[in-house]
C-alpha cells in the first residue's frame, strides 16, 4: 500500500479505535483511542518511549475533542461593532486574502508574516514554510519553537554539526551510571520518562540535578545543586575545571574526535569552585562530587533543558556542558552521551522542514544556494524567487505593526499573548495590526484580537507525523473526521493559497493570459495539497540530502518499526537510532569546542526590583494553557497562578501563605497568591507561565534575547514582591 492510499486504522484494530500518540508533550507517549456512543476515551499502549504510562494531561486530552468552548466556525471581527461573529467559511477566506493583497499591495511581500508553532505535525510545518516562501513570498516567518529549543539547537550545530535533541533513545537514560538534568524538572514536564529515571537508580546509577528550586525531579536526586538562576555556565566551567585538575579528561577522544579543546582549556582555568562557588552559591563540595561523579563514571549522560537555555546567553550555557560532554569523551561512546530534552510535541521536527526563519526543509540553511536549487526544484520555482531569512520570533512579534515591520500576521498553533516575554507589549503590537489571522481549535487569548478566525481540526482528526525528543517519526492517526465546519490546517493553507493565486491572476493583463493554461487556483490547489499523506511524500523529496533526511521514511516504515529515526536516507537502508559513533556531522567529522565565559544575566538585581524571578511549569498544565485550563481535572489540580516564595522571604516582606501578592518588573506585573517553599532560594521567586489575565507571569519577564539564537531571558529577571 503506498503513502497516498492507506487507511487512518492499522492491522488489527477496529475503524473504531486507532493507536496514536499523545497531542502534548515531545515525549509522544503511545496510547489508544477508542470511539462509541458515550464518546472519545483514551488507553495507555505499550510504546518504547512511555511503556504504557501517561501522564494526567495524556488521560484527559481526549475531553477537548466535544469541548463546549471548540470552534466550529470561522468568527469574523465587525468593523462596526469591533465584535467576532460567526462566518461561513466563504466570507472569512475572502476577508484573508482581502486583507493580505491590501497589505502587500502598499507594503510589499514582506508586510505579512506567519507564526507557527512547535506542535504542528511535520506536514503541517512544511506546508506553512511552503506557504510563507512561495505563497504569500515573504521571509517573515518563525514559530513558537524559538522559545523551546533554539539555544541547544544553536549549541548542537556549533559543536556536533547537527541538531538532534537526543542524539541515542530514551532507553539509555535508565543504562547510565550517572545522570546529570540541568535546568530540568521531568517528573512535572513529562512524568512518563521518570520511569526511566526509576530504573537508573534502580540499576545504581547516580541522579545529580541542577535547579534554582527543589522540584519534584531534584527530590529524587542522589545530589540537588541550587545555583542562583542565570549562573549555570559558571558551575559547568567549573566542573570542567576540577575534571581537568583531576585527571578525568579523556585525552585521547579529545585528540581523535574533537578539535579547539586547548582554547577551553585554557578559558577554565580562571574557573577554580570557590570562585564558581561565590558566584552561584553551589557548595565546592557539591561541585566536587558532581565533577567526579561524571569523571568516573562508566556510562554518563548529560542533558539540558529549559532551565539553563532560556537566557540571554543560553547558547554559551549549552556550549559549556557540551564542552564538559566532549572532554569526558562522552558524545558517540555507547549509553554515554550530550542530550536536550525538548519540550513540545513536535518541538524537534516543527524546527526541521521549514518554520523557522532561516531554515528550509530538510534543516538546510535558506542562505545556501545549493539548498535553495534542491528545495526550490521540488517546490517548481526558480530559486531567486525564494526569499531570504527572516527574523527570529521575537524580534519578528516585536516589530508588527511597526513602521517597516509586517501589517498582517497569520497565527498557526501559537499563543504568544500569553507565552512570549514581555507578553503585554506584543499583545499590544498584535493589537496595532492591519490584520491579525489566527488559526485554532479555541478561542484562545491570542485567537479573541483577530479579525479572523478559522477553527481548526484536533490532534484526533488528522493523520500526519511527529518527531519525538529522540529524533523518532511517529505516525498520528485520526480516529474521526473533524466535526461540520471545521478544516485542517493543511486544508485551511491549500485554500488560501489557491484563493491568493486566483486574486493574483486577476491583475494580469488579459492578452498576455495563455488560455490553455490551468486556473492559478487550480495550479496552487495542487502545489498546496490537503492530504497529509501527500505532503510527507514531498517532505521526504524536499529534506533528501539534508541533515535531518526524511527520504527512507515512509508511513508503513514507521507503522512496522514503532516509528523511524532520522537521518534515514533510503527505504532499504537503516536509520540513525544513534548518531556520532564513527564521525560527527561536520567537514571533517570532529566534534568542535568553543570557549564560553560566564556573563551576568541582561537585568541584575538592584534597591528597587531586589529580587531574581524565574518561571517554569506544573504538572497539570501545559505551555499557554489554553487547552488545558479548559480541561475540568486538570482545572482543579492547578486552578489558578502562584508566586512561589522562600518562608523566610516572606516573613521580611510580611506575606503569609495564600495572600494575594503583586509581582512588578521595569516591563509590567502580575497578580497571583503566594505559595511558601522552602525548596527555593530566599533570594528567589518563581511563578508557573500558563495562566492569562492578571496571572500571566510573562508580562514581567525580560525580552533581552539571546545573539545567537534568539530565545528570550525567560529565566531570570529583576522584580520586587509586595502583599496586594
Amino acid at each position: 500500500m503506498t503513502d497516498g492510499a492507506r487507511s487512518a486504522t492499522p492491522p488489527g484494530l477496529t475503524p473504531r479505535e486507532v493507536a496514536t500518540h499523545c497531542p502534548y508533550c515531545a515525549l509522544q507517549c503511545g496510547m489508544t483511542l477508542r470511539a462509541d456512543d458515550a464518546g472519545v476515551t483514551v488507553h495507555p499502549r505499550e510504546f518504547p518511549t512511555n511503556r504504557g504510562g501517561l501522564c494526567q494531561k495524556g488521560w484527559t486530552a481526549a475531553e477537548l475533542l466535544d469541548h463546549p468552548d471548540r470552534l466550529t466556525t470561522p468568527l469574523v471581527r465587525d468593523a462596526a461593532t469591533g465584535e467576532l461573529h460567526p462566518a461561513s467559511w466563504d466570507t472569512a477566506l475572502d476577508r484573508v486574502v482581502a486583507g493580505i493583497r491590501a497589505v502587500q499591495h502598499d507594503a510589499g511581500r514582506d508586510a505579512v508574516a506567519v507564526f507557527g508553532g512547535g506542535g504542528l505535525t511535520n506536514e503541517k510545518a512544511y506546508a506553512l514554510g511552503k506557504f510563507a516562501r512561495i505563497g504569500l513570498r515573504t521571509r517573515h516567518i518563525d514559530y513558537n519553537g524559538r522559545f523551546c529549543m533554539s539555544s541547544a539547537a544553536a549549541a548542537g550545530m556549533r559543536a556536533f554539526g547537527i541538531d538532534r535533541g537526543l542524539p541515542f533513545p530514551l532507553a539509555d537514560l535508565g543504562r547510565a551510571d550517572t545522570l546529570l538534568l540541568v535546568g530540568a524538572n521531568p517528573a512535572e514536564t513529562m512524568p512518563p520518562l521518570v520511569r526511566w529515571l526509576t530504573e537508573q537508580r534502580r540499576n545504581g546509577g547516580k541522579l545529580i540535578v541542577i535547579d534554582p528550586r527543589v522540584t519534584a525531579t531534584a527530590r529524587q536526586a542522589d545530589l540537588h545543586l541550587q545555583p542562583l538562576p542565570g549562573t549555570d555556565l559558571a558551575v559547568a566551567n567549573a566542573l570542567l575545571h576540577i575534571a581537568l585538575t583531576e585527571g578525568w579528561v579523556d585525552r585521547d577522544y579529545v585528540a581523535d574526535r574533537t578539535t579547539g579543546f586547548d582554547a577551553v582549556r585554557r578559558g577554565v582555568a580562571a574557573w577554580w569552585p570557590a570562585r564558581a562557588e561565590q558566584l552561584s552559591g553551589v557548595p565546592v563540595a557539591d561541585l566536587e562530587a558532581t565533577a567526579r561523579a561524571l569523571g568516573t563514571g562508566g556510562r554518563v549522560i548529560i542533558l539540558t533543558a529549559r532551565g539553563a537555555e532560556q537566557h540571554a546567553k543560553g547558547v554559551d550555557t549549552v556550549t559549556a556542558y557540551v564542552n564538559l560532554a566532549l572532554a569526558l569523551g562522552l558524545p558517540g561512546r555507547d549509553g554515554s552521551g550530550y542530550g536536550c530534552l525538548t519540550g513540545q510535541g513536535n518541538g524537534q521536527g516543527g524546527r526541521e522542514h521549514g518554520q523557522k526563519a532561516d531554515q528550509l526543509p530538510g534543516y538546510r540553511r535558506i542562505d545556501d544556494p545549493v539548498a535553495r536549487e534542491h528545495v526550490a526544484g521540488v517546490w517548481g520555482v526558480p530559486a531567486d524567487e525564494l526569499p531570504g531569512p527572516g527574523v527570529p520570533a521575537y524580534q519578528l512579534l516585536d516589530s508588527l505593526g511597526t513602521p517597516g515591520g509586517p501589517r498582517a500576521l497569520l497565527v498557526f498553533g501559537s499563543n504568544p499573548v500569553v507565552s512570549a516575554p514581555r507578553a503585554a507589549r506584543i499583545e499590544g503590537r498584535l493589537r496595532d495590526l492591519d490584520l491579525l489571522v489566527v488559526a485554532d481549535l479555541l478561542l484562545s487569548e491570542t485567537a479573541a484580537l483577530a479579525d479572523v478566525v478559522l477553527p481548526t481540526a484536533q490532534w484526533a482528526e488528522e493523520d500526519g507525523t511527529m518527531t519525538n525528543l529522540e529524533g523518532r517519526v511517529l505516525r498520528r492517526r485520526a480516529l474521526r473526521p473533524p466535526p461540520p465546519g471545521v478544516r485542517t490546517d493543511l486544508a485551511i493553507i491549500s485554500d488560501l493559497a489557491a484563493r491568493l493565486a486566483d486574486a493574483e491572476s486577476t491583475d494580469v493583463d488579459p492578452s498576455d493570459a495563455n488560455p490553455t493554461s490551468a486556473r492559478p487556483a487550480a495550479v496552487a490547489a495542487a502545489r498546496f495539497p490537503a492530504d497529509p499523506a501527500a505532503v510527507f511524500a514531498e517532505l521526504r523529496r524536499a529534506s533528501a540530502g539534508g541533515a535531518a533526511d526524511y527520504a527512507g521514511i515512509s508511513w508503513d516504515r514507521i507503522d512496522a518499526d514503532d516509528g523511524v529515526y532520522w537521518p534515514c536516507p533510503t527505504e532499504d537502508g537503516p536509520d540513525t537510532p544513534r548518531l556520532f559513533a564513527d564521525r560527527f556531522a561536520t567537514a571533517d567529522g570532529r566534534a568542535r569546542f568553543h570557549p564560553v565565559d560566564h556573563r551576568p544575566a541582561a537585568e541584575e538585581v538592584c534597591a528597587t526590583y531586589p529580587l531574581h524571578f524565574t518561571t517554569g511549569r506544573v504538572l497539570a498544565q501545559y505551555q499557554s494553557g489554553a487547552q488545558t485550563r479548559r480541561v475540568a481535572a486538570l482545572r482543579r489540580a492547578a486552578p489558578e497562578a502562584f508566586v512561589e516564595l522562600h518562608p523566610d522571604l516572606a516573613t521580611r516582606l510580611g506575606i503569609d501563605d495564600g495572600d494575594p501578592v503583586r509581582v512588578t518588573s521595569r516591563r509590567g506585573e502580575f497578580r497571583a497568591p503566594a505559595r511558601l517553599s522552602a525548596g527555593i532560594r530566599p533570594d528567589t521567586v518563581f511563578a508557573p507561565f500558563h495562566y492569562a489575565g492578571a496571572g500571566r507571569a510573562n508580562s514581567v519577564t525580560n525580552d533581552a534575547v539571546d545573539p545567537i539564537s534568539g530565545m528570550p531571558e525567560f529565566k531570570i529577571c529583576a522584580v520586587r514582591v509586595e502583599k496586594a
